[in-house]
C-alpha cells in the first residue's frame, strides 16, 4: 500500500497492512500491526515492524501533512536538543503527493501516566497512589519548564514510564519560548493551568500541596495559588465547551450521524452493542421492566446480553404536541448533553451511551435516550428508617453536602430535585431525570432556579419530621 491510500482508509483499517516508505537506505516496508489513534484521513498512530525492528509509526496524510510533519519533528528535536527524554526517533520522511512519517524507538511495555492514574483515581482525592502519579507528571513538567519548553497539549497520557525513566513524547505539541532559559512566570501559569484543569474537582482544594512537586524540580517562578487558580477557571471553561460540541459531533470520543432523517450519537467504545439496542428500542421498552409508560415518555429497564440498561423513549402524545416539539432539539438530546455535562465535571449521573432522535426532513418525532442502569436505591427508599429519627449515616450526609456543593459551584440547577430522581450508587448521590437540567452564566437566575430546586428537594419529607429538620439546617440556601 502507498502512504496517500490511507487518507480514504477510514477510522478502522484492516490490519496488517504494509505500507512502502523510503529512507536513505531506500524503500522497504512498514508492517503495520496495530493503531494506537486514528484521526481519519489525517493522522495514524500505531505499531509496526521496520526493518526487523518495532518501531511506533505516525503516518501523516492529507493536505495537513506536511505542516503536521514539519511540527512533529521540530518538537522532537526540541526535546532532544534540550536533554529531555523522549523516544529516540530512528527514521522520518515527507515526500509530496504522499504524506510525511515518523518512526520511533517502541517501548515495550511502556505505561502512560495516564493509565497509571485510572487505576488510581477511585480512591479518595489525594491518596499516596494519586500522590505518586501526579508528583511524577509535576516533576516532568518542572523540568520540561525549567528548559524554556511546554507541551501545548499537555495531559497524562503523554508521559510514559518505562525501564525507570519518565518519557515525553507527542512532538506536535512541543513549544519553546527561550531554549535552554526556563520559561517565563506566565507561560509556566498557563502550562499548569492545563495541566490542573484536566484533574476530578474534588483534588482541586489540595491545588498548593500538589503544586510542591513541582517547585522541588523548578523554583525559579513564586506561584500564587490564586492567579493559577484562575488560568485553571478558564481552561477548565473552555474544556466544558469543547466537549460539549463534541458529544454532537462525529470524533474520536463519539460516533455522531446527523441528518434530515435522523440525529444518532453513541459512545465511540460502545457503538458495536448499542447499534442493535436502537435498531429495536420500542421492542426493548415493551419488553421490558417499564417504569413509566404512556404520555410524554415511557420508561424501562432491559437487559441486553446480560446488560441492564434504561431506555428512556420521548413520545409524541398528538399533532399539538408534534407543533411544540418538532422545531427544536429534542429533550432527549437535552439529557444527552446534560448527562454528558455532569460526568465531565465528575457529578455523579447514569452514563449515557446512545440517543436516537427521528426526523422527517429535519423536523423532529419520536426521541431515544440509552442510559446505564443505576441498581441503589432511590434517597426516599435509602432514608426511610431515618424520617422520624433524623440519624441517617454520616457518610451518606457528606455526600449529600457534597453532591449540593457541586452543584452551587457549577451553577448547575436541576429542574426537578424530587427524591425518586437521587439515586444512591457507589457510595455517591446520583441524578437522573435531566430533562429541565441547566447549567447557568448568571448568578441571578441560578439563585432563583436552585431555591426552587432546595425547596423540592425538601419536599421529599414532612416538615414536621427530624430527618427533614436535619436536612434543612445542613442544606445551603440559594447564593
Amino acid at each position: 500500500m502507498r502512504l496517500s491510500e490511507l487518507k480514504h482508509a477510514g477510522r478502522t483499517p484492516v490490519l496488517p497492512m504494509s505500507i512502502t516508505l523510503a529512507d536513505a537506505a531506500g524503500p522497504a516496508q512498514l508492517q503495520l500491526l496495530t493503531l494506537l489513534r486514528v484521526l481519519p484521513g489525517q493522522r495514524y498512530v500505531g505499531a509496526g515492524i521496520w526493518r526487523g525492528r518495532p518501531v511506533l509509526a505516525k503516518l501523516l496524510v492529507g493536505q495537513k501533512a506536511p505542516r503536521h510533519f514539519q511540527r512533529e519533528r521540530a518538537g522532537v528535536q526540541v526535546l532532544a536538543e534540550q536533554g529531555l527524554t523522549t523516544p529516540l526517533l530512528l527514521a522520518d520522511g515527507l515526500q509530496e503527493g504522499e504524506g510525511g512519517w515518523l518512526l520511533f524507538e517502541f517501548l515495550d511495555k511502556a505505561q502512560s501516566l495516564g493509565d497509571a492514574w485510572r487505576s488510581v483515581e477511585s480512591l479518595p482525592p489525594l491518596a499516596d497512589e494519586q500522590q505518586l502519579v501526579l508528583g511524577e507528571a509535576l516533576s516532568a513538567i518542572a523540568q520540561m519548564h525549567a528548559r524554556g519548553v511546554w507541551q501545548e497539549d499537555l495531559h497524562l497520557d503523554n508521559l510514559l514510564r518505562h525501564d525507570g525513566k519518565l518519557y515525553v513524547i507527542d512532538g506536535a505539541g512541543i513549544r519553546v519560548e527561550n531554549a535552554g532559559k526556563p520559561l517565563s512566570r506566565q507561560k509556566v501559569l498557563e502550562n499548569l493551568g492545563v495541566f490542573f484543569a484536566q484533574l476530578p474537582k474534588s483534588l482541586e482544594p489540595f491545588t498548593e500541596e500538589l503544586l510542591v512537586y513541582y517547585l522541588l524540580s523548578n523554583g525559579e517562578h513564586g506561584l500564587p495559588v490564586e492567579a493559577l487558580q484562575k488560568q485553571i477557571d478558564k481552561v477548565s471553561g473552555w474544556r466544558l465547551k469543547d466537549y460539549l460540541i463534541k458529544v454532537g459531533r462525529d470524533c474520536s470520543l463519539f460516533s455522531v450521524s446527523d441528518g434530515p432523517f435522523g440525529l444518532r450519537a453513541i459512545r465511540r467504545e460502545e457503538e458495536a452493542a448499542m447499534l442493535p439496542v436502537l435498531d429495536r428500542a420500542d421492542a426493548l421498552i415493551d419488553s421490558g421492566h417499564l417504569y413509566k409508560t404512556g404520555g410524554a415518555a415511557s420508561v424501562a429497564k432491559a437487559d441486553v446480553a446480560g446488560r441492564p440498561l434504561v431506555i428512556k423513549r420521548y413520545n409524541i402524545k398528538n399533532f399539538a404536541h408534534w407543533l411544540k416539539r418538532f422545531w427544536r432539539p429534542s429533550r432527549a438530546w437535552h439529557s444527552w448533553r446534560e448527562g454528558n455535562r455532569l460526568l465531565f465535571l465528575g457529578i455523579a449521573t447514569p452514563k449515557p451511551l446512545a440517543l436516537l432522535e427521528q426526523r422527517i426532513f429535519w423536523l423532529r418525532r419520536k426521541a431515544y435516550l440509552v442510559t446505564e442502569y443505576l441498581p441503589g436505591p432511590d434517597i426516599i427508599e435509602r432514608f426511610a428508617p431515618y424520617v422520624a429519627s433524623g440519624e441517617a449515616p454520616e457518610n451518606e450526609l457528606q455526600a449529600l453536602d457534597t453532591l449540593f456543593a457541586q452543584l452551587l459551584r457549577e451553577r448547575i440547577s436541576h429542574g426537578d430535585l424530587k427524591g425518586h430522581n437521587v439515586f444512591w450508587h457507589q457510595d455517591r448521590w446520583a441524578l437522573i431525570d435531566l430533562d429541565a437540567m441547566c447549567q447557568h452564566t448568571s448568578a441571578g437566575t441560578f439563585a432563583a432556579a436552585y431555591a426552587k430546586d432546595r425547596a423540592r428537594f425538601m419536599r421529599n419529607w414532612p416538615t414536621d419530621s427530624a430527618l427533614h429538620q436535619l436536612l434543612e439546617q445542613r442544606m445551603p440556601k440559594a447564593p
